[in-house]
């Protein structure tokens, strides 16, 4: 088979972008090691960036988003993985200005692809980048000191695929934690993930205002950057940590010192996309293991391909809730 069907983004002289379900050519794929016959993927705010022409994602048109990818190896140039191997691609330039997993095919580096084990094809996707963000914040956590003291974890745009798995994982290790979501709709949907509270984002900021809050968390996930990511800085406990992942609100933090030389607080940086492959294969080693949530399937809506365009219009609207999984 020379083809396979994808979603394709294409700009025209006006500088308009359209998405449309094509068939491409195997030819058009980028050189690499690994040919992949692509089962599964996920909709990811990114891709929804990538799908309509952010700058700061995708420069090259026409482009096949899709950052995430688990599939069947078809054709292997690297030793390290042979024809019929399941394997997962995240992160990377997948899906940014390489062509990415809403197509049935993708051809990458063999250093950018991780050989599943414990975890089926479609479970690795529920996961997708979100988790592994998600998992990468809560590791990072405990390595500053977060313990399991009953004490809150605060889950920042909880409802969002970052946010829903951190509060499933969370749970699923034993912390409590509570969740700020703007949905106040997906209350029963958080706490069925293991939420012991749901806060409204207007019950969260309110006397944000403060130079200093009263001490509270013994650590936060954050995905959603400015005014709230500040607020839950000022009422971390002595010690603790905040990790922050995005950016969704703002890029921009309204921050002062206050926090970091009165509560000797930490802020963590988290990044998916450039970690070295083996802490890659690391993080979803674990993932296919203990730190597998049990409510894995109440996070996921399947997204046919046919569909993900819509989809996407509803991630950029934020209406997306939990996990997308785009089914090839």
């Amino acid at each position: 088979m020379t083809t396979f069907t994808a979603l394709l983004v294409e700009k025209d002289s006006a500088g308009k972008f359209t998405r449309s379900i094509v068939e491409r050519d195997i030819g058009s794929l980028p050189d690499g090691d690994v040919l992949i016959d692509v089962k599964y993927s996920s909709l990811n705010f990114k891709d929804a960036l990538s799908a309509t022409g952010n700058p700061g994602v995708s420069r090259n048109f026409p482009h096949t988003p899709g950052i995430d990818a688990a599939g069947v190896v078809l054709e292997s140039s690297d030793s390290r993985f042979q024809p019929g191997f399941e394997v997962l691609v995240t992160g990377y330039d997948l899906g940014m200005n390489t062509s990415g997993g809403f197509g049935q095919r993708i051809r990458v580096p063999g250093d950018w692809v991780v050989k599943l084990d414990s975890l089926s094809m479609r479970d690795s996707m529920i996961i997708g980048t979100a988790g592994l963000t998600a998992a990468l914040c809560i590791e990072k956590l405990i390595h500053m000191g977060l313990e399991k003291d009953g004490a809150d974890v605060l889950v920042t745009g909880a409802s969002g695929g970052v946010g829903s798995f951190a509060v499933a994982l969370l749970s699923h290790l034993g912390y409590t934690v509570t969740a700020v979501s703007g949905k106040p709709e997906q209350v029963k949907f958080l706490k069925g993930l293991g939420a012991r509270e749901v806060l409204t984002r207007e019950q969260f900021m309110e006397g944000a205002a403060k130079p200093m809050l009263k001490e509270r968390w013994a650590g936060v996930v954050d995905s959603v950057g400015g005014e709230m990511l500040f607020a839950a800085i000022k009422s971390l406990r002595y010690g603790a940590s905040a990790a922050a992942c995005g950016l969704v609100a703002s890029m921009e933090i309204p921050a002062t010192v206050l926090p970091f030389i009165l509560r000797n607080v930490n802020l963590l940086g988290i990044d998916s996309v450039e970690l070295p492959i083996a802490k890659k294969q690391e993080i979803w080693q674990k993932l296919g293991n203990a730190w597998r949530p049990e409510s894995l399937e109440q996070l996921v809506q399947e997204i046919p391909l046919s569909k993900v365009s819509s989809a996407i219009d509803t991630i950029l609207k934020g209406q997306m809730v939990g996990r997308g999984l785009v089914v090839l």
